[in-house]
Parts: C-alpha cells; structure tokens; sequence
C-alpha cells in the first residue's frame, strides 16, 4: 500500500532554554497531575543549576539540521517541522504552521525509542489534542513506530559504548563494569507497555556487538514513594557494586535518551558522577545516539518504508495505566488516571 506524505513532524518534550522559562516550561508539564507545588520549585534547582536551559531543545535543533541534510542528499524532498509537548515550539502552532503550507499528511517521529504510555501513546494523543485545536483542515499525522532493535539505532549506541569503554585503561577494560540506564516507570505502566522487553534486547544486542557484558539499570524515578517502579536505581546499583568490592570502573550507558538533556546530565553526569567521586570509582559517561550518522541514517530509512510498508503504531498499543486511589495528607481519596512520569524534568 502506497501513501503520500508531504512533510515529517519531529515530536519532543521539549525544555525551557533561560531561567524565566523554568517555571512555566514546569507548569505545563505538571497540568492536571497531583503533584504539590513545593515538589516543582524542587524540581525547578536541577534546572537553575545549570543555568536554566536544558540541553533538549538545541539537541533536537542540531539533529533537524542534520536529517534535512540527510533526506537532502537523497533526493528526498521533504519539508521538517518541529512540535514539543511542553515548551516552545509546541505542537498546536506548528500544525496551524504546517497547515498554511498546505501539509496535508505528515509522518510523525516521536524523540523515544521504546514503547511505554509517555514514550509512545502519549505523544500520540498530543499530536491528536493539537489536531483538535487547528480544526477542520488540520493535517494528517501518522506516528512512526519505537524503533529499539533498528540497526541505526543499536549501531549508533554500540559505538558511544565502545568509545566510552576505550577510553578505559587496557589492562583494566575487561574488567570494567557497563551499566545501561533508562528512565523508571511505574510497573502498572510497565505491565501495559513492551518498555522492559525492548530495553533488555537492545542492551543484550548493544553488548553483543561492543563484545563487553553489561546491564540494565534505571533513573530518574519520580512520583510517591509509594507507588512501585522499576528498579534497580543506577545509584542503587553503584553502592551494592562497590560494597561487594572489585568496582574500579564503570561505564554509565543512557541507552533509553536519544539526546543528554536534563536527566542524563543531573542524574548521570551530577548525582551518579559525584557518588562515583565519593567512592573512588572511576565513571565514564558513554555518549547518547544524538546526531550519530547510523541513527540518522535509520529515520531516513523509516521515512522511505513507511511511503510503501505503512508501519505504524497500532491504535491500542502502551495504553494508560490505571491506579488504585491514592490517600492524600489531608484524607482525602484521589484517582490518579495517568502516571505523573514524564522524561524530561528531575
């Protein structure tokens, strides 16, 4: 079956790029969700310490850059916009945009690998929620799939691992430790999601082709301590490792982000890092897929297949979990509907 597309829609999270910005960008993020005010002003401090601006924004600008140079030099005349969720560009105004162009069916490539509610299905329903508010005329978008066990992407993951574990003493490199860190989820997410699945193959298949044993672990958990997540946290991972003694160096390996944007510089390269520090461990940060020519290369490659194969994600995949009600301090009973995990904000 042959489709006609007119354009590609890059979907992403987004981040504020200057101090004013924090909170805003943080209230967008945290609208409709049971999150308490001073949990946001502490989450606002990762984002001041870096002045403000997360890396996000100007990464997905680069790799833009990048894949119209890439669809250039094969002949493929199509136009890239660009749509966040939570700040600047957003996604609504960039569909008006699209529409006045006459963009009348577009592929949509959502900034996540793997497939979970907030990686896949959510960025659907914005797309839809944006749609909704240009009206009739708005454009068609279809999103493309996760792409976890693409030869891009495991080929562009496997040389930052690769260059991380080179720059390791020889005579110690065998015996280095590699830890694949993606962001936790709730498990009622998880059950209803293949996020576990996809993350275990593709460190299974990065391994395989760096030739070095390694692991999965996660970060960035947030939400009630109550409610169970993944595990086991990679700072968790780090003391159990040295308690048993032998941990002389470690490669951090952020497999589940496509670009070092706030988590992976707080959480890696700021908590993990200083805690490595603390114990004498010497940590090394492999590089995310970024801008990879193998990564870029490979939307390229899905853009083409899907003009003909028409794979995209089926209309009931990574579904919203549900939770029980949750107690709040003053007593009273709320049901949280959706999970408040999010991959940007720490």
């Amino acid at each position: 079956m042959n489709h006609t597309y007119d354009a590609l829609l890059v979907v992403s999270f987004g981040g504020p790029e200057r101090e004013e910005d924090v909170i805003p960008f943080l209230e967008n993020v945290l609208r409709g969700k049971n999150v308490p005010r001073e949990r946001m002003l502490e989450v606002a401090q990762h984002y001041y310490h870096f002045g403000g601006k997360s890396p996000i924004n100007s990464q997905n600008r680069a790799l833009i850059a990048e894949l119209k140079d890439e669809l250039s030099a094969y002949g493929i005349d199509l136009p890239v916009y660009w749509g966040n969720r939570n700040w600047h560009p957003m996604l609504a105004p960039t569909l008006r945009r699209m529409q006045a162009d006459g963009v009348r069916n577009a592929l949509a490539l959502a900034t996540s690998a793997f497939g979970s509610y907030s990686g896949c299905r959510q960025y659907r329903e914005d797309i839809d929620r944006a749609r909704d508010a240009v009206g009739p005329g708005a454009p068609e978008v279809h999103k493309l799939p996760p792409f976890h066990n693409r030869p891009g992407f495991l080929t562009a993951m496997a040389d930052r691992a690769r260059t991380a574990l080179g720059t390791i003493p020889a005579e110690r490199r065998a015996s280095a430790v590699l830890l694949y860190t993606a962001h936790s989820i709730p498990l009622s997410m998880a059950e209803n999601s293949p996020y576990v699945a996809q993350l275990q193959e593709s460190c299974g298949l990065v391994s395989k082709a760096v030739g070095h044993p390694g692991s999965l672990v996660y970060q960035s958990r947030s939400g009630s301590p109550t409610q169970p997540w993944l595990e086991p946290d990679v700072c968790d991972r780090i003391r159990q490792l040295h308690a048993n003694g032998g941990l002389t160096d470690l490669v951090l390996a952020p497999i589940g982000f496509l670009s070092d944007h706030m988590e992976v510089m707080y959480d890696l390269e700021t908590e993990a890092a200083d805690l490595c520090r603390k114990l004498g461990v010497n940590m090394v940060r492999a590089g995310t897929v970024g801008m990879h020519p193998a990564f870029v290369a490979m939307i390229r490659e899905m853009i083409v297949e899907a003009r003909t194969e028409c794979e995209m994600c089926p209309a009931d995949c990574c579904p919203a979990p549900r939770h029980p009600p949750i107690q709040s301090r003053g007593g009273n009973v709320t049901t949280m509907a959706r999970a408040p995990f999010e991959p940007e904000p720490r």
